[in-house]
């Protein structure tokens, strides 16, 4: 088994064709075809059903497959540590970052950040993260930006701010800092499953039934969204602070000492070796943002991930 039969493996369960993988790797059809069938009987299984079009991984083969990606992951962290590619910058990074915080986090440092790497390209997605802790594990993201900590022992952590939590709410009558057990029971406007937002605000307020009005469950993938709902009557929500605006400051109430926060960081495979990007990266962010958010006393961090 070597190297180059796995990144055939590799084409091949991506393009599901042998003239296609065989041109992404620059080899000819018949090598390509050869060295798989050479590692098939080498390992003594078949890896794909060619019996079907486009060919398929059998089931061994999908657990060979993700075992090979494994591997040629490790192998390009090495190859990139041996070349001193921990202290360079050029190429393209894929980064996922968190729908909750890109689009607030990200116009503060990008900007800049491009003006100052102009040979540094990032290829941003927004992606849950349980999405980008998969695709980190699998090699398909460089870099994420979300909310630790995660307790997952496949990804190292760089803490670069705390982010307060706000109350978003028409009631105007009380400007005293909120005190969490003084909530209503009722009228709490959550973001949909899978946003670990929604499970930090559900950590902090605990019982509290949410949908709003009685005779409404509506969850949403948008900050905004639930905004609007309240500016509307509808309930009240729980907001990260850096999606405040001008017109946000009407509606809102900050909470009792210790605030509450969320820790928002870098996360990267724990063999991931550049790290000169991860240390521009973090400046670059901290810089952009209140020097408040820097501080780790006088706060709380939520947690929304078990031990």
């Amino acid at each position: 088994m070597t190297l180059q039969q796995l990144r055939y493996l590799e084409a091949l369960d991506k393009h599901r064709h042998f003239g296609r993988a065989a041109e992404a790797c620059n080899v000819t059809q018949p090598t390509l075809t050869m060295q798989l069938k050479k590692l098939e009987d080498e390992m003594g299984v078949v890896i794909f059903d060619r019996s079907r079009q486009p060919i398929q991984p059998t089931p061994a083969g999908d657990i060979i497959l993700a075992k090979a990606r494994e591997i040629l992951f490790h192998a390009d962290q090495l190859y990139n540590f041996v070349k001193g590619e921990h202290t360079n910058l050029h190429g393209s990074f894929q980064i996922g970052v968190i729908p909750t915080l890109a689009p607030y986090l990200l116009p503060r440092f990008l900007p800049e950040f491009s003006k100052a790497y102009p040979d540094t390209n990032l290829i941003i997605r927004e992606l849950q993260t349980d999405r980008i802790l998969d695709l980190l594990k699998e090699g398909s993201l460089d870099i994420g930006l979300l909310a630790t900590p995660l307790n997952d022992p496949a990804v190292r952590e760089i803490p670069i701010f705390n982010e307060p939590f706000r109350l978003y709410t028409l009631d105007h009558g009380m400007h005293d800092p909120v005190v969490m057990d003084k909530l209503p029971d009722e009228g709490l406007l959550l973001l949909e499953e899978g946003h670990c937002f929604r499970a930090q605000t559900l950590e902090l307020c605990g019982r509290r039934v949410h949908g709003g009005m009685r005779n409404l469950d509506y969850r949403s993938g948008s900050i905004e969204a639930l905004k609007a709902l309240v500016r509307s009557g509808m309930g009240y929500t729980l907001v990260p602070a850096l999606s405040v605006g001008k017109d946000d400051l009407r509606y809102l109430r900050s909470f009792a000492a210790p605030e509450p926060v969320r820790e928002i960081s870098l996360i990267v495979h724990k063999t991931f070796v550049r790290e000169r990007l991860l240390e521009v990266m973090r400046d670059a962010i901290r810089q952009s943002i209140p020097e408040e958010y820097l501080l780790d006393e006088a706060y709380f961090k939520v947690r929304w991930r078990q031990m």
